[in-house]
């Protein structure tokens, strides 16, 4: 099961149980049955929650070596612990007691990592501050031992007999495929990830990513089951079609998170968590919320009501979005860092505005209704036809939905090959996906009429990232041939294989001479699509471009 902050979630209480407070100067103490502390075992601090939980982490790289719940034990599987990436080397980690919170500290290099527990919760709140990139800390990963929880999300499934591509891409015999990329969900619809069984709940309830990158739409792997065990993870940077460079800084708090079976409770969730209580913990690069602002906004007009849109914030050091109001626009963003942003309105993830904003710590900064150009919403266009929506994803294309949680090759996918006709389900006909050697040619039929066929006109065709430069050059009629367009900047790694359409949104236009169209309005004119690049390899991986919307202007 996995979390979205659009849908209610039974909460729970996560104090089972009562915990001894603690001194509040302690510098050391001892972890006894039900009694909140830690312990060194010599090559581990354990730390007893008092609640239920006990954990252990390794005096030597700081990995997380036990997660025992209820006397159950849950960490681990194929002899690996749950860590930073692969797992630290050698770091200097140390422990320290103040009243009821126990903190953990790893230094490797650069990188400090943080585990805190406080008394009476079965949560681990951790931080990682990857300083520099010196050192490879792009995920945690909470590595779960088999058998435990039952695999209720089988598209997350990668343990399966065939591997079709790279290392991590499956075919189960039946044709279906695995992998686990296969999240089907963007950042902004999950607030956590994880397993029940009813009686025991384990999550990874996720950061607020401000120093993650990719924007409120990045899709990323989120967790796995195979024949070892199970994993869950808590990105924090992924180069996998990746829009942005990489941000530096303090990422968290993310949250381990037992529960009695229920989902994690809210009151963790990203923007609603509150920890003032890590204030004055020392943990390099925190930044409380007095050292933080708010951004404002009154209402967005010139939006279309049939989409949602959302507001993201962005520069160099940090990202954040907030949905706007479905009713007029409103938004409020808060908990960001001071500083100064680009602000970018979506129209649902097609930028259609973009402005400045600065921030400053303690404030709120309020802003006016914003006012998106008619010209900046390419869906107001008046078009002779159009297939699909201009909102910056192929939502409505044939197999598009399925492509967040699948190979292209899967058993599941209507064919990659067939012609459209205009006025026929164009848009539920036309595939979300084009690839030099897998469907290049398509043919759209349409119609003109005797004044459409007696002018020049504008095709554009809009598409939301491209593997290996796939561009469209088009062809009418077989009277007129654009030339290769010039490829736009997308993201140099798989994408259209690994469950993500997300890259730059980018719209080709064409303008198409009358002479290339039919007179007799009787037939039909014929429109060719062809991918093309002089880069990848076959198949699914040749060159290839995923699709937002295609028109004909009038």
């Amino acid at each position: 099961m996995s979390g979205s902050a659009n849908r209610p979630v039974r909460r729970r209480t996560f104090v089972l149980g009562t915990a001894a407070a603690a001194g509040t100067a302690a510098l050391s103490g001892t972890a006894c049955a039900a009694a909140f502390g830690w312990s060194d075992d010599g090559s581990n601090y354990a730390v007893d929650t008092g609640a239920g939980l006990v954990f252990k982490v390794s005096k030597t790289n700081g990995d997380l070596t036990s997660l025992v719940y209820r006397g159950t034990e849950y960490q681990g599987y194929g002899g690996k612990n749950s860590h930073i990436e692969s797992g630290l080397g050698t770091s200097t980690v140390s422990v320290r007691q103040s009243g009821s919170t126990i903190l953990i500290s790893v230094a490797y290099g650069t990188l400090r990592h943080y585990y805190a527990a406080r008394s009476g919760e079965n949560n681990i709140y951790l931080w990682t501050n990857k300083a520099d990139d010196s050192v490879s800390a792009t995920r945690y990963i909470l590595r779960v031992k088999k058998g435990l929880f039952l695999n209720d999300e089988p598209d997350s499934y990668t343990y399966a007999p065939t591997t079709i591509e790279a290392s991590d891409v499956f075919r189960k015999s039946d044709g279906q495929t695995r992998s686990k990329h296969y999240s089907r969900r963007r950042v902004m619809d999950y607030d956590y990830i994880g397993w029940t069984t009813g009686g025991v709940g384990l999550w990874i309830v996720r950061s607020n990513h401000e120093k993650a990158s990719g924007g409120p739409f990045y899709r990323s792997l989120l967790r796995h089951q195979s024949a070892d065990g199970g994993g869950l993870y808590e990105i924090l940077y992924y180069g996998q079609n990746q829009t942005e460079a990489q941000r530096f800084g303090l990422q968290g708090p993310y949250v381990i998170a037992l529960t009695d079976g229920g989902a994690p409770s809210s009151s963790l969730f990203p923007g609603t968590l509150t920890t003032s209580w890590a204030d004055s913990l020392g943990i390099s690069g925190y930044v409380g919320a007095s050292g933080r602002g708010r951004v404002a906004g009154v209402g967005i007009s010139g939006r279309n009501t049939a989409y949602p849109y959302t507001v993201g914030l962005a520069n160099s050091a940090a990202q954040y979005w907030g949905s706007a109001r479905s009713s007029d626009g409103w938004f409020s963003i808060g908990g960001v860092l001071p500083g100064t942003y680009t602000l970018t309105v979506f129209k649902g993830e097609l930028a259609v505005y973009t402005g400045s904003v600065t921030v400053t710590a303690g404030g709120t900064t309020t802003l006016n209704t914003i006012a998106i150009p008619s010209s900046n919403d390419p869906g107001n266009a008046t078009a002779i036809w159009r297939i699909g929506d201009w909102n910056g994803t192929p939502s409505g294309f044939k197999n598009a939905d399925l492509m967040t949680y699948a190979h292209p090759s899967d058993v599941r996918a209507a064919s990659w090959t067939g012609n459209v006709v205009i006025g026929n389900n164009e848009t539920a006909s036309f595939p979300c996906y084009l690839w030099k050697d897998v469907n290049s040619g398509i043919l759209v039929y349409f119609r003109l009429t005797a004044a459409q066929a007696a002018a020049a006109h504008t095709l554009r065709i809009g598409v939301t990232t491209a593997y290996a430069n796939g561009r469209p050059q088009v062809t009418v009629n077989d009277a007129w041939t654009s030339a290769i367009p010039s490829p736009p900047t997308q993201p140099n790694t798989r994408s259209l294989t690994n469950g993500s359409y997300r890259g730059n949104n980018h719209t080709f236009t064409y303008s198409v001479p009358a002479s290339a169209w039919k007179t007799d309005t009787s037939q039909y004119n014929v429109l060719r699509i062809d991918v093309v690049s002089g880069s990848g390899t076959t198949d699914y991986l040749s060159a290839g471009t995923a699709i937002d919307a295609i028109d004909l202007l009038a």
